[in-house]
């Protein structure tokens, strides 16, 4: 397999809060209209007017990565601040909004409003995306297949949307989209497009550029997306997100083999995750069994130590997922 690029960048979702009721605001134009994009980071609307994304460039450094992360907020909160309301980093609402959330001036949006009915209607969930770059499509699908047992331990890892007895509700919200969960295994790049092309044709995605899978091929940016988190409570959260991604896709490339697993028990391992995060029991599943969600991240950590230790970034590792168990 080619070596994979060094670069990784994060889309990090936001919900803006009225600072009186509490409840989330639809004011997402008049905040992004008091940030502008940097070298570092582009600001974006999301398909719920109560949400703004910050979206870095390609870093090569955590160091760096963080610190356009720390800024992106910065701005952000700032911009919220002079309109009356506050940024919540969560995977979804204390108080979700009473308005119509999702404007039909665009028209993508009102072609997911249309198809997606009552799921997206009052969908604020709030995800962090970790892109790391990828030398080519048949190299990304290659890695969608090695990472895809350890996509529940990074949902677990980052629950942040506590709600109705689960750790994470936004997975659960999320599962009611059609295609959601562990992306199938692919033999290659054809194979992926024509499954893509066929939920569209099918009409259970609206265009090519959509997916709901935890991870996918961008459909702009030569990377694999990950999009298993909740939204990172802290810019820390953010970067140790970034940093086990991209080891993820550095140990694919290196040649290390995943066991192969079943659909239904990866199924079975995100519903647990979502469950209960790292508080509670995961799925292994490999051995197709409960064990503690700790015990996971653990091996997790453990099977990309090489990848973190070749970019001096294991200590660091180490360190955040401490301030987490």
């Amino acid at each position: 397999m080619p070596q994979c690029a060094d670069t990784v960048g994060v889309e990090e979702e936001f919900l803006l809060v009225d600072t009186a009721s509490g409840r989330t605001s639809v004011r997402a134009d008049a905040v992004l209209a008091r940030v502008q994009d940097s070298e570092l980071t582009r600001f974006h609307a999301e398909l719920a007017g109560t949400q703004v994304e910050a979206a870095t460039g390609p870093c090569t450094s955590v160091t760096d990565l963080g610190e356009a992360l720390r800024q992106a907020r910065t701005a952000l909160e700032k911009a919220a601040e002079e309109v009356g309301l506050g940024l919540l980093s969560r995977g979804t609402p204390r108080k979700p909004s009473k308005q119509e959330i999702v404007s039909r001036g665009n028209p993508r949006f009102r072609h997911v409003l249309d198809t997606y009915a009552g799921v997206v209607e009052h969908y604020e969930a709030c995800g962090c995306h970790v892109h790391v770059g990828v030398p080519d499509r048949e190299t990304g699908v290659r890695v969608l297949n090695h990472v895809r047992p350890w996509l529940p331990t990074l949902l677990a890892l980052s629950a942040s949307s506590p709600d109705n007895g689960y750790a994470s509700w936004r997975m659960v919200e999320q599962s009611r989209f059609p295609g959601s969960g562990v992306p199938p295994v692919f033999s290659g790049a054809a194979e992926y497009d024509a499954a893509v092309a066929r939920m569209v044709a099918c009409g259970t995605l609206v265009d090519h550029a959509q997916s709901f899978w935890l991870a996918r091929l961008s459909p702009k940016l030569p990377t694999v997306e990950f999009r298993a988190a909740d939204a990172a409570a802290t810019v820390e959260d953010a970067v140790l997100q970034a940093a086990l991604s991209r080891a993820l896709v550095h140990t694919a490339c290196h040649g290390v083999e995943s066991p192969p697993v079943r659909d239904d028990v990866c199924a079975a391992a995100v519903w647990a995750a979502s469950r209960y995060g790292l508080d509670g029991a995961g799925v292994d599943p490999w051995r197709e069994c409960r064990v503690p969600a700790t015990a996971l991240l653990e091996r997790l950590v453990e099977h990309v130590t090489p990848a973190l230790e070749e970019r001096g970034e294991l200590a660091l590792v180490h360190d955040l997922v401490g301030q987490r168990v």
